[in-house]
């Protein structure tokens, strides 16, 4: 099967996450909002616990921690259930990114249809948009920014920092897809000013099925938020069902190895990085690196092999290792990546751009052999 590398998609879980989850598994039976008898307790002292583990990752307090599905779910939370308040302030402009993961631009799409006024951000060639086009598009409607803090598909950061600091003091609200970012970039996310910020746990090597949507206070109140479900006053009401307990604990889990590990983590991934750099220097194939390096992060590289269409590329060396061309939500569609062609990129390069994504645990000399034997393959291919 060969090396793994495609943990943009998904991160492997954590052996200590995993251990985590089968102890509460197997001792912790019981519903968190059982309050009848300890069984119940017992789960909700789990699921609080794992909150306040999130919330010392991400330099939050624990009341702002409402656990989801994940980040789909939890972007959906963050535009959808603003329209109580948007309804009640008249204000319904939203301004996103043509970049964005799918759970943000198809509910921004399906808004639009309600009558919400939406304005989309191109990047450039760098693959970052530029904060002061997003600012000038601020109106005394806007409800909502929203823009995520690393590209899926490229790696690249994008301004977060700077549109959080312009947009503190204006009412607007401002939300930041943080699903590659958080447990990697954790002291800039820390220093980031935003209202809600959405991350999933299987990015971070936690359990697939759960995820969290912060909600900032500001003078003591959380952000205008409704739940778009019915069912219940789990998560205060935000989003109601029984909270799986074990999946909880498995995130918060993630977020503590997170926490004691970035900053070893980020010397292993760049050394990483550096490594599959190397091969692709020393092969002897011609590549374009997709968005400006120095905005990339350094788990993430997407490289354009010219005359080397990317799925047949990614079949003739699956035996070597496990790589994508896009977003795992849209690569079944085969449809040329819309980041890409939102960035300028022409469909002939578009069609030979692969993903390459790693993690701290990717072992070094098994990422080396696997991405030689493919830039081998590519050679051959392109002669």
């Amino acid at each position: 099967m060969g090396v793994y590398l495609d943990y943009n998609a998904s991160a492997p879980i954590n052996d200590k996450v995993l251990e985590k989850m089968i102890s509460v598994y197997k001792n912790n039976i019981g519903n968190a909002d059982s309050r009848t008898h300890d069984f119940g307790e017992n789960a909700r002292i789990i699921v609080e616990d794992a909150r306040k583990q999130v919330a010392e990752l991400l330099g939050v307090k624990s009341d702002e921690v409402f656990f989801t599905s994940g980040a789909t779910e939890s972007n959906n939370i963050a535009f959808q259930g603003l329209r109580e308040y948007a309804k009640k302030t008249g204000k319904k402009h939203i301004i996103t990114t043509a970049i964005e993961h799918k759970a943000v631009l198809e509910t921004a799409k399906h808004l639009e249809n309600e009558g919400y006024d939406i304005d989309i951000v191109k990047p450039d060639i760098s693959g970052r948009v530029r904060a002061e086009e997003v600012i000038s598009l601020v109106r005394e409607d806007t409800l909502l920014v929203s823009v995520m803090h690393v590209n899926n598909e490229t790696g690249i950061i994008q301004p977060v920092k700077e549109l959080g600091d312009q947009l503190e003091d204006r009412e607007v609200l401002f939300h930041i897809d943080a699903t590659q970012s958080c447990g990697k970039l954790v002291d800039e996310i820390r220093d980031l000013k935003y209202d809600m910020l959405s991350f999933s746990a299987h990015k971070l090597q936690g359990p697939q099925g759960i995820g969290a949507l912060i909600l900032k206070k500001k003078r003591y109140k959380l952000p205008p938020v409704k739940n778009i479900m019915y069912g219940g006053q789990q998560e205060h009401g935000i989003r109601p069902g029984t909270v799986p307990v074990a999946l909880v604990a498995g995130c918060g889990e993630a977020c503590k190895v997170a926490k004691e590990d970035y900053v070893k983590n980020a010397e292993i991934i760049k050394r990483i990085k550096q490594t599959v750099i190397e091969e692709l220097n020393t092969s002897n194939i011609k590549y374009k690196i997709n968005g400006c390096s120095d905005y990339c992060v350094d788990s993430t590289i997407n490289i354009c092999i010219p005359s080397v269409v990317s799925e047949a590329l990614m079949l003739s060396t699956k035996q070597y290792c496990g790589i994508s061309n896009g977003s795992a939500c849209t690569s079944k569609s085969y449809s040329p990546s819309y980041v890409l062609k939102a960035m300028g990129i022409p469909d002939e390069d578009i069609e030979c751009s692969i993903r390459i994504s790693w993690g701290a645990d990717s072992d070094l000399e098994e990422v080396r052999c696997g991405v030689r034997n493919m830039f081998e393959v590519a050679s051959q291919i392109a002669q």
